[in-house]
């Protein structure tokens, strides 16, 4: 009796499972799909069986729902990445990827040691007004110890509807205190800063397509054109992984007249065979215009930047895009929950799908292949440049990648340049604004004996690790005795030196320190305004946007 509780309602799921996929089935397929829909109801009465005997007869007591969640995530992985089921218990989760919205005290959080810290507040947010400050350390939240959870865990424990109240215990410096915060209904900004360059050029970054992006651009480029005398404009999609698909016909829309083609979108059934064109009168139809892209620009981020591109609206500068051409629908289904699918496929104006994966061709391991070489066409944009899909949007005026030192990435792995910036804080009331801070070569000095402090440094260079890899294929190969003393040598000259390379790098770390102190001080504003100061994207916008000639022969094939 025990199991009846559990197998009647698996029963009756199955059955409505197969009843629901009968009138699914005869809605969108013809007769000729029969023996789709045959494999479909034999399976999911295979799925109940299964299900019924694990039930009844396994050995310890079964989690149905836990169960059911685990066959569900992995029959949804054999197809793509962005087709997940969403549980009742995760669509705060959801409405924060559609609208950048939740219930909390507005802060990001991360993992250190054993307990979870502060790493940025947001400004304007109940954890920054309340005066929670990066680096804070989390010891309690009402009176719940935060040892030893993950961001996850804290994450939850921090969220909540707006006007609740928590108590955080928190350590700075050797002072513990208990801050009371009031929980508020957070709106992430998509637009964290915008501003002018010189007085000629304006600048707008947008992190996401939420569901008040366009809205908050527009915003952005009426105040700088407006107010601020804005003739050209640079817009920053770096980073930015997408979002509403209406959102990005409306951003183009600022640039693009009334009544043109932004992106179709084309599925396996007629319903999702659409056209989605601009629908109101642009912004400016003259302005010259520069987009940045980088390989995390996705989604809508390349329908906003490949729309502008077929239609030779804007130049692009940067480096190839992320390359996901799906659109995905989110349907609601039993019990709260939803499901969100990928329904069809994009293309821009020229014709072109630039999705890089091929999710229906799996190699013999399940590992997904990108698009094969042979199948990639060539399109023209509206002036008669050619570009290509199946790659991502690619640029028309290239930056390479930035490669950090390994000095650098072990400073930023190990928090070294977080836990100084803490310390700046505390002895530093104020600084600078964003654009002129600057550390002195003594506060570089004295950073590095924070470093010297922790205790050495061990990291290996791509150099060294190559010539070990040599020193092995030499060995193998009976040469290594001949030479093993020069490369003793040369492997001695080699190694790295903390002392010398911090110096070395010296560039390099100073603006990734300069960038996360300022944030202590100017937040996520400050932090854009700052990296804006050495960035060679926006060197070689003002250079184009500047020579007119350039700007031209660039949109011309």
């Amino acid at each position: 009796m025990k199991s009846i509780k559990y197998i009647l309602p698996l029963l009756l799921v199955g059955v409505l499972f197969v009843s629901a996929g009968k009138f699914t089935i005869s809605y969108y397929f013809n007769d000729k799909d029969d023996d789709n829909y045959f494999e479909i109801t034999k399976n999911l009465r295979i799925m109940s069986s299964v299900y019924n005997v694990i039930n009844t007869y396994y050995v310890d007591e079964p989690q149905p729902g836990n169960m059911m969640k685990t066959g569900i995530d992995a029959m949804l992985k054999t197809l793509d990445p962005y087709t997940v089921y969403i549980p009742e218990s995760k669509i705060e989760d959801y409405r924060y990827m559609t609208t950048g919205q939740y219930g909390g005290i507005g802060s990001l959080i991360q993992k250190k040691g054993e307990h979870i810290v502060i790493s940025e507040p947001y400004e304007g947010f109940p954890a920054q007004v309340s005066g929670l400050k990066a680096g804070d350390i989390i010891l309690e939240v009402d009176g719940v110890s935060t040892e030893g959870k993950t961001v996850k865990d804290m994450s939850s424990l921090l969220k909540g509807g707006a006007g609740t109240k928590l108590t955080l215990k928190i350590q700075r410096g050797d002072e513990v205190k208990e801050i009371a915060i009031t929980r508020e209904e957070i709106k992430v900004k998509e637009v964290p800063y915008f501003g002018m360059i010189d007085d000629e050029i304006g600048y707008v970054k947008l992190t996401s397509f939420t569901n008040t992006a366009s809205k908050n651009v527009g915003v952005a480029l009426r105040t700088l054109r407006d107010s601020l005398g804005m003739k050209k404009v640079i817009f920053d999609l770096r980073d930015n992984g997408g979002g509403l698909l209406h959102e990005a016909v409306n951003i183009v829309n600022f640039w693009i007249g009334k009544g043109e083609l932004v992106v179709e979108t084309k599925g396996r059934i007629d319903n999702m065979n659409r056209s989605y064109k601009t629908s109101n009168n642009s912004f400016d139809e003259q302005m010259p215009v520069v987009v940045l892209i980088n390989g995390y620009s996705a989604s809508a981020s390349e329908i906003v930047s490949g729309t502008l591109q077929d239609l030779d609206r804007g130049v692009l500068i940067g480096q190839m895009s992320y390359g996901k051409g799906l659109v995905q629908q989110t349907k609601d289904i039993n019990f709260g929950s939803k499901v969100k699918v990928t329904v069809a496929k994009y293309y821009t104006p020229s014709g072109r799908c630039i999705q890089k994966l091929d999710y229906s061709h799996r190699d013999e391991n399940g590992k997904v292949k990108k698009v094969s070489d042979s199948l990639i066409q060539v399109f023209k944009t509206k002036n008669g440049r050619e570009v290509k899909d199946g790659r991502g949007i690619e640029p028309d005026i290239k930056i390479p990648k930035k490669e950090y030192s390994k000095l650098t990435a072990l400073l930023v792995r190990k928090n070294y340049m977080f836990d100084y910036s803490t310390l700046y804080q505390r002895t530093h009331p104020s600084i600078a604004p964003a654009k002129e801070f600057s550390l002195t070569d003594k506060e570089y000095d004295d950073f590095v004996q924070f470093v010297d402090s922790k205790g050495e440094l061990e990291y290996t260079t791509d150099t060294q690790e190559l010539l070990e890899e040599l020193e092995e294929v030499a060995e193998k190969e009976k040469y290594l005795n001949k030479a093993k003393e020069e490369f003793d040598a040369l492997m001695k000259k080699l190694t790295p030196d903390f002392d010398e390379d911090v110096y070395t790098f010296k560039d390099e770390i100073k603006e990734i320190l300069e960038n996360e102190i300022v944030s202590r001080y100017y937040y996520q504003k400050g932090r854009v305004e700052a990296s804006l100061q050495h960035d060679e994207f926006i060197d070689e916008a003002k250079k184009v946007l500047y020579d007119e000639k350039l700007y031209q022969e660039t949109l011309q094939p």
